[in-house]
């Protein structure tokens, strides 16, 4: 009854820790810095739960207006935290011969938290209103949505590391759903690390760019501001060099980047954004492809790790080159939105979507049939027919049976009894025997044999 009660309260804590601990970590984080910030620029506290909730909403994605202008195009640093903080503890929580019940309880808990605390970001947020004009309450089922797809992001991948391959087991999906999920992930981690390495060579190439959008605030505690702002928007930078690598478009209000041609415009003072080309546009710039081709073939090296029949193996190379392009075009779609008077900041996410897909569907299956994924069914081998001519004669083989030897006269009958004994007729005993002809008496040879005078007449002297 004790160890019951003690797994029950330890289950309950489980859960508790899973429903609130990557949110209220968030929460922490946010007010601590946005308290720094407040108490830095000598301002007053008025309004700082409104800002604290608002940037709460904005870490999952949701927009933020201020003054009749929209902050829609959100870092994805934060939103990147978030669902590896709700993975973590999701992850924690489920073991993998949890039961159902057990997981699902994990996964309702890793959404329900969030938004709970949401709705209370969204009243705080409606009482700063009150007090701070400029601060509009953002768009509840926008709030709602964000969060929710945020956290279950999150808490699909926690519990898929732990159940996945159970979860595959007992449904009807193919089993090669997981090896598709790998590949997919490899692909995509593949696209976004190598567009990292071009926006930092980038970066270096256009060092006096970045240098010059530095010089906007003679400040330290202002540079170190636009630092943390540059590094926040990384991977949204990263995604947009991703839609170029794969022959898509970025756009920064007017400006559009893509690996064929650029045409210039205005954009932000955030120096990561130095990282953007320049027109002209330099021949350097369509090797961009090359990183889709590359990817291309992480993707086909991870589904040739277990080679399938040929319809098998295609199906789970396509299914990881769709989901691959899901995932890059949700990425697109997060680290898009509106800019205030700049426009719409992002990429264009059908293009992107198509873009991956055809990388990592073709070069993925070139390099899933040169290293050896397809796996042929073996022939079944035809019957030989055999001539009639060199037909084999079969013929039974007589073997010698050792036999027990059985004497014609009985040993122990004596020998006058052998000699006198005459034969039987074949009816038996009681046979009428017929009487024997002159010819035929015992030691007569017949009226022909010649070898001595006739004795069956006697001598007439005799008589």
């Amino acid at each position: 009854m004790e160890d019951s009660r003690a797994a029950g309260a330890r289950q309950a804590r489980d859960l508790v820790k899973v429903a609130f601990a990557p949110a209220v970590v968030a929460l922490v984080i946010i007010a601590a810095v946005t308290l720094i910030q407040l108490v830095i620029a000598n301002s007053d506290m008025t309004g700082a739960l409104g800002a604290i909730a608002s940037m709460w909403l904005g870490v999952h994605q949701v927009p933020i207006s201020i003054g009749g202008r929209e902050l829609g195009v959100m870092p994805l640093f934060p939103a990147m935290l978030m669902v590896w903080g709700t993975a973590r503890t999701t992850a924690l929580a489920t073991s993998p011969y949890s039961s159902w019940l057990v997981v699902r309880w994990v996964i309702a808990s890793a959404l329900g938290g969030p938004l709970l605390i949401a709705a209370i970001c969204l009243a705080v947020i409606h009482d700063a209103s009150s007090v701070i004009t400029e601060l509009q309450t953002p768009s509840a089922l926008r709030a709602f949505v964000s969060v929710l797809a945020v956290h279950a992001i999150g808490a699909g991948l926690g519990v898929w590391s732990r159940v996945g391959r159970r979860a595959l087991a007992v449904s009807p999906l193919p089993n090669w759903l997981g090896d598709s999920l790998r590949a997919a992930a490899a692909g995509v981690l593949a696209l976004l690390g190598l567009s990292g390495l071009v926006t930092a060579g980038s970066l270096v190439v256009h060092w006096a760019t970045m240098q010059e959008l530095y010089g906007i605030t003679d400040s330290a505690f202002g540079q170190f501001s636009l630092t943390v702002l540059s590094v926040l928007y990384v991977p949204n930078v990263v995604v947009g060099a991703a839609a170029i690598a794969v022959g898509a478009s970025a756009h920064i209000g007017f400006a559009t980047f893509s690996a064929f041609t650029v045409f210039g415009g205005d954009i932000p003072a955030v120096p990561i954004l130095a990282a953007a080309p320049t027109p002209p546009l330099g021949p350097v710039w369509v090797a961009l492809l090359i990183i889709g081709a590359s990817s291309g073939v992480a993707v086909g090296q991870q589904c040739a790790r277990r080679p399938l029949p040929p319809l098998p193996a295609m199906g789970k190379l396509l299914a990881a080159a769709l989901l691959g392009a899901l995932a890059m075009a949700l990425l697109g779609y997060g680290g898009s939105g509106k800019l205030g008077n700049f426009g719409a900041v992002g990429v264009d996410e059908g293009a992107l979507l198509v873009g991956v897909f055809f990388w990592f569907a073709v070069v993925g299956g070139a390099t899933l049939v040169m290293a050896g994924g397809i796996r042929r069914r073996p022939r079944r081998p035809k019957p030989r027919r055999v001539p009639p001519a060199e037909a084999d004669v079969y013929e039974p083989i007589h073997e010698p049976v050792d036999e027990p030897f059985v004497p014609l006269f009985d040993q122990d009958a004596p020998l006058d009894d052998v000699t006198s004994r005459e034969p039987v007729a074949p009816g038996g005993d009681d046979a009428d025997v017929p009487p024997a002809a002159p010819d035929e008496v015992e030691g007569s040879d017949g009226p022909d044999r010649q070898d001595g005078p006739d004795t069956s007449h006697p001598p007439e002297h005799l008589t």
